[in-house]
């Protein structure tokens, strides 16, 4: 009889531990019952409205978690591990890096979903109480870079960049470097101002690591100015700031328009066709990555991201957020990868 008991006791125990390894997490996603959201303080207000919309369809539906960490950021969580503990989703203002991919498959996140949930541009804005000037992405890398071309940074006014812009002191807001706005600035516009150098693009091929240090390491003696994962942030020191230039999101600048307007880039006005198009250098693809591990454990995982593409096609509630749509061949890959639930390969990641 006590042996029995001793067995009914071991078995009572060993069906707790299983239970509490599934309420958090076990080895994958666990009993949870709201979806965690992590990344992109561009995307987050997509995804919060995108939120939204899921809860709002179904009342038995968790609203999810939303947290803006900045892309970087949501990567380093996203990619800590499966489990409740960690997020089923991760914003993006960028694609997935190589090294990102890489530290997820260390810790046992082997599938990841990528889908394309939109377009937006990379801004370069003024306060409409300043006087407008137009830039190219050689002026701005001339004025930020921490050694243009190789050499001392010396320049204190744009003027001294270009003699064609005003005597203003270089003076610019910008994202820090957890945020995928920050990354996108490197590619899009510091590397682009640096490549006009024939000498300096060459050295992509012969010396990558020099090449990144003087394409896009940033000034650090106050002409650059860090201002987090706050992009309205960013808009209001702006309207207070008339001779300062801004860094963030075209879907903010548009937002905001009575306060701020967009800064001409190589003789494009940042505007919805243009950044569709590609011919404004600061557009840009937003994107969510999902972890595959979760979708059977963590309710309503596809339905958020089916939700979150039907509100990013043309004259759906995301675009008239400031969302620009994709094209009909990146949605057609999105959708495709949504309801496929298709894993990366991360061959082609960088």
């Amino acid at each position: 009889m006590i042996q029995k008991i001793s067995l009914i006791a071991i078995s009572v125990l060993a069906l707790s531990a299983c239970n509490d390894q599934a309420s958090t997490g076990g080895a994958a996603g666990g009993s949870r019952q709201e979806i965690r959201i992590v990344g992109s303080s561009t995307v987050f207000p997509f995804a919060k409205a995108a939120a939204e919309a899921f809860a709002k369809a179904d009342a038995t539906r968790k609203s999810p978690v939303l947290e803006s960490t900045g892309t970087g950021g949501g990567m380093e969580q996203f990619c800590k591990g499966i489990g409740a503990e960690t997020p089923d989703i991760t914003n993006a203002s960028r694609r997935m890096k190589k090294s990102e991919f890489e530290d997820c498959q260390k810790n046992g996140v082997k599938e990841i979903v990528e889908i394309q949930v939109g377009i937006d541009g990379l801004a370069l804005a003024q306060s409409n109480k300043g006087d407008k000037f137009a830039l190219s992405t050689v002026d701005v890398y001339k004025a930020l870079a921490a050694k243009p071309f190789g050499e001392p940074q010396t320049a204190k006014l744009w003027s001294d960049v270009n003699p064609a812009l005003p005597k203003l002191p270089i003076s610019v807001f910008g994202p820090p470097t957890t945020s995928g706005t920050r990354d996108s600035f490197h590619e899009l516009i510091m590397e682009a101002g640096c490549k006009s150098d024939a000498a300096t693009k060459a050295l992509k091929e012969t010396d990558e690591d020099k090449y990144k240090a003087i394409c896009t390491e940033i000034r650090t003696d106050g002409a650059f100015k860090e201002q987090g994962e706050n992009d309205n942030l960013i808009v209001q020191k702006l309207d207070a700031n008339p001779n300062m230039v801004g860094i963030f999101g075209y879907s903010y600048m548009e937002e905001n328009a009575s306060k701020v307007h967009g800064i001409t880039m190589d003789g494009v006005n940042p505007t919805i066709a243009t950044i569709s198009d590609g011919s404004y250098p600061g557009a840009r693809k937003m994107f969510i990555y999902v972890k595959k591990a979760h979708i059977d454990k963590i309710p309503g995982i596809k339905d958020f991201v089916l939700e979150f593409l039907k509100g990013g096609v043309v004259g759906g509630y995301l675009t008239k957020l400031g969302m620009i749509a994709s094209t009909d061949d990146d949605y057609k890959k999105a959708m495709e990868a949504a309801n496929g639930l298709n894993a990366m390969d991360g061959s082609d990641l960088k």
